[in-house]
């Protein structure tokens, strides 16, 4: 077969097309092309939208398998938390019926108790519940802003409280809002008492770069203070009624270059997330109970009081005084014999001259009828 006639070319089978470095090419320059079109005319974004209208469904079906399963992992989780919950409210009420039927009878016994001592009874006091609006705008004050002023009650030097503890002071009234002193700001001085020792000290606000707590200040380094121990309201201030919760003592520093030890404390109200706040009356300004008045009428009204039955000795023996009054009035008349002789006797002596005056003027009258003869 003469070499002319062989067909040089390769068979179909065997066809390659375009090399692959010209399909690199290609597609990388149109790759650049739809990425650059995108960013500058949005071309694609009709594309992308229908694709993803298109692949919506399925999308859909293959999350549904998944969400069922979280939902029943958190259904089991729920049910198991919302029975432990049970558990616990279950428990603290029981613990509340009892404690609340022992503030019953330690209530009837302080009543009694008070009544045989004639203390005079504690009242609640009153208070207006308040919002807060906003921070004060000074950045180097600790300072509240409150829904309340002078038209709905509120008195300058107003205890603040929540649902924690004491949170501060109100240092100034306008006609429909006021502004609170935090126990945090350095201005803002309070006076404790530790609950554990009993012993009084004064708070102040941390004046510290650090902030945001308490400081006991004047408080001898050998003091019984330790970490943990709750101070409260001691009322010896007329201004914040007594046993309200202020701080919790954090952290002790004791020198030996210092005779007082630096004891910093953490506020127990919320003082950074208060949100509604109760004023209350300031103790001093309350009209004082007259004592003696309140204390009588209660003892006429308790006959079977110990206090009640008391009370008429005390009386007794206020009213014994007058008896040497008296006894002049009658010692008189009780050591006069010499004037009363003539007195005592006139009854008897008058009595039996009655009876025999009758036959004794016949005798008279004879005597007469003698002399003038």
């Amino acid at each position: 077969m003469p070499l002319g006639t062989l067909d040089r070319t390769a068979p179909p089978l065997f066809n390659q097309g375009p090399s692959a470095l010209s399909k690199l090419i290609f597609f990388s320059a149109l790759a650049l092309f739809l990425m650059v079109a995108d960013a500058r005319f949005n071309i694609v974004q009709p594309v992308r939208q229908a694709v993803g209208a298109v692949l919506y469904p399925v999308q859909w079906l293959a999350l549904k398998p998944v969400q069922a399963a979280a939902a029943g992992n958190r259904y089991l989780e729920d049910l198991q938390l919302a029975q432990d919950k049970e558990a616990a409210a279950r428990k603290a009420l029981a613990l509340q019926s009892e404690r609340a039927s022992q503030a019953d009878t330690l209530a009837q016994e302080n009543a009694r108790l008070r009544a045989m001592l004639e203390l005079r009874q504690t009242t609640l006091t009153p208070g207006r519940a308040a919002e807060v609006l906003y921070d004060a705008a000074d950045p180097y004050t600790r300072k509240l802003v409150i829904d309340q002023g002078l038209t709905h009650g509120i008195a300058a030097g107003s205890p603040v409280i929540d649902e924690n503890g004491v949170l501060g002071q109100v240092t100034q009234v306008q006609p429909f809002t006021s502004e609170i002193t935090l126990v945090i700001d350095r201005d803002l001085a309070i006076p404790v008492q530790n609950i554990r020792t009993g012993a009084r000290s004064v708070a102040f606000g941390d004046a510290s770069a650090h902030g945001g707590g308490l400081e006991l200040r004047f408080m001898a380094a050998n003091s019984d203070v330790q970490e943990g121990d709750v101070l409260t309201t001691s009322g010896v201030d007329g201004v914040y009624p007594p046993g309200l919760p202020v701080a919790k003592v954090d952290r002790i520093e004791r020198r030996a270059d210092s005779a007082f030890a630096r004891i910093h404390c953490l506020p127990a109200a919320h003082v950074t997330a208060a949100r509604y706040v109760l004023v209350l009356a300031p103790t001093g300004v309350q009209p004082p109970r007259p004592a003696p008045t309140d204390a009588v009428p209660g003892k006429k009204e308790k006959p079977g009081d110990k206090a009640s039955e008391t009370k008429p000795s005390l009386l007794d023996k206020s009213a014994r005084p007058a008896k040497p009054a008296a006894k002049p009035a009658t010692k008189p008349a009780a050591t006069s014999p010499a004037s009363t002789p003539p007195a005592a006797p006139q009854p008897a002596t008058t009595q039996p001259a009655a009876a025999p005056s009758p036959a004794g003027q016949p005798a008279a009258a004879d005597k007469k009828e003698a002399r003038s003869r």
